[in-house]
């Protein structure tokens, strides 16, 4: 009778405290509210309730056949994305496992025992002689702990937040080395581009420098002229020196990206790329959707929110029910009978009441880890909107920067023709004609670096905007 009021007393404790652990409910995790203003992008254009360019698929955006090879073989072959698998994997594993958390842990097994007493205790001295004896088991043990408090759900779903931020992470990995790729393909085409730009200008100069030798035998020009006629050729032969090393160097990028041995990479031409960007951003709350490094930086706040809700859970009492049964003999014969059969059930309440400040302090940190969450969340939604707001500032510039600098250059072409034309006839010092020669080259060469800025700037507009992973 005694023994089933216990029992009875049990279960009215354990029903007392589920009603508790319902009453103690976990609040859920929400997006805070202040982290994206709708002044977050920097610029004049409004934002439009459509879709971004970021939502485009990177085939749809970057079509040169060449380049879209380039981006599929770094997709499949590249070691940071191919790591980031690998991350994915990992977490995977762990959220498996605490979806069984719930489950109790069985153990079973065979087992052998063999003792004997000494001699000179007090038990040995009243036998007055050596016993030995062998004990033969075999035993299944059970242990399980319910989780009354939430506290094995709130590390469930840290768990699904930490998988996700690694998905986000891979997804990140994958925009970043798109746009990668691109910028340096179209790097490589400007640099073609200068370098034929280089190697027009040296045999012009070469020309030049006939020239000049023949108005020195002339008696019009000195050798002064002549070697600075010289001086500029060598010049433009170094510059082209220089652009065949780094369009060597920069191809040796493009096959580290590419998960392949350095080698030269194939190409098309700069004129015929056609890169359909148009400004459209969208509303900047869409970045939380579309970034890959944004939503990474919020599951990691989910992940410390659910972290410090099961450190929470620690201060609360624990239920746990252990039980064992099995097979005990001291004869092997006798081992699978029914004499032998043994079982034990327990089940406890555990109120941590004095363990060193472990508990308060693993559940102080799990908060300073949440507020040092939360200010990464703030921190990678503000860079996300200067990046978008640098890249459309940058694209929408250049046009206005190439038209003004294309007229720079036609006025340079006229001075040179004009000044040239001036010292045949010995009207004007031929410096004139360098220093003409000297900006008409870099004028060129600042309008295809232009030109690549505006590539550049478009497709990191692109990848602001959380493009690339698709």
């Amino acid at each position: 009778m005694t023994q089933l009021h216990t029992i009875k007393s049990f279960v009215l404790a354990g029903l007392l405290l589920l009603v508790l652990g319902s009453c103690v409910a976990q609040s859920k995790y929400e997006t805070p509210e202040d982290v994206v203003d709708q002044s977050l992008f920097r610029t004049d254009l409004l934002p439009k309730d459509s879709v971004s360019i970021g939502m485009m698929p990177w085939k749809s955006l970057f079509t040169d056949p060449l380049l879209q090879q380039h981006i599929s073989t770094a997709l499949e072959n590249n070691l940071d994305v191919r790591m980031a698998l690998q991350n994915i994997g990992s977490a995977e594993s762990y959220l498996k496992q605490s979806k069984n958390a719930y489950l109790p842990t069985i153990n079973v097994g065979p087992g052998y025992t063999f003792s004997t007493q000494s001699l000179n205790t007090q038990f040995g001295a009243i036998i007055g002689e050596r016993r030995k004896i062998n004990q033969y088991d075999a035993t299944g043990s059970i242990n399980w702990e319910l989780d009354i408090w939430g506290k094995m759900a709130a590390q469930e779903r840290a768990q699904l937040a930490s998988y996700l931020s690694t998905v986000s992470g891979h997804q990140a990995i994958k925009s970043d080395l798109v746009a990668a790729i691109a910028s340096a393909y179209y790097q490589l085409l400007t640099f073609d581009e200068q370098k034929r730009i280089i190697t027009q200008t040296i045999e012009l100069r070469n020309k030049n420098l006939e020239t000049t030798k023949a108005l020195k035998e002339a008696g019009t020009l000195t050798e002064v002229a002549v070697q600075q006629s010289q001086a500029l050729v060598y010049n433009a032969q170094a510059l082209l020196v220089s652009m065949d090393v780094q369009i060597e160097l920069l191809e040796n990028t493009i096959s580290l990206l590419k998960g392949e041995p350095s080698g030269a990479i194939a190409r098309g031409s700069l004129f015929n790329q056609n890169l359909p960007i148009e400004v459209d951003l969208g509303y900047p709350s869409a970045l939380l959707a579309n970034r890959p490094d944004v939503r990474m930086a919020e599951y990691d706040l989910r992940n410390a929110f659910e972290l410090s809700r099961a450190a929470k859970a620690q201060f609360y009492p624990q239920l746990r029910i252990t039980g064992s049964s099995g097979l005990q003999s001291v004869d092997i014969d006798e081992l699978f009978s029914a004499n032998s059969i043994f079982a034990n059930v327990a089940a406890g309440l555990l109120q941590p009441v004095l363990n060193k400040r472990q508990i308060r302090t693993q559940y102080e940190v799990s908060l300073y880890n949440q507020e040092r969450a939360l200010l990464n969340f703030k921190k990678a939604v503000l860079t996300a909107g200067k990046e978008v707001s640098d890249a459309v500032k940058m694209y929408t510039s250049q046009d206005a920067f190439i038209q003004v600098k294309r007229k720079e250059l036609e006025s340079y072409e006229k001075s040179v023709g004009f000044s040239q034309e001036l010292v045949n006839y010995g009207m004007a010092n031929y410096l004139e004609v360098l220093n003409a020669s000297v900006n008409q080259l870099n004028t060129e060469l600042a309008i295809s670096n232009a030109q690549y800025a505006k590539m550049q700037s478009g497709v990191e507009l692109y990848r602001a905007l959380g493009g690339g992973w698709k």
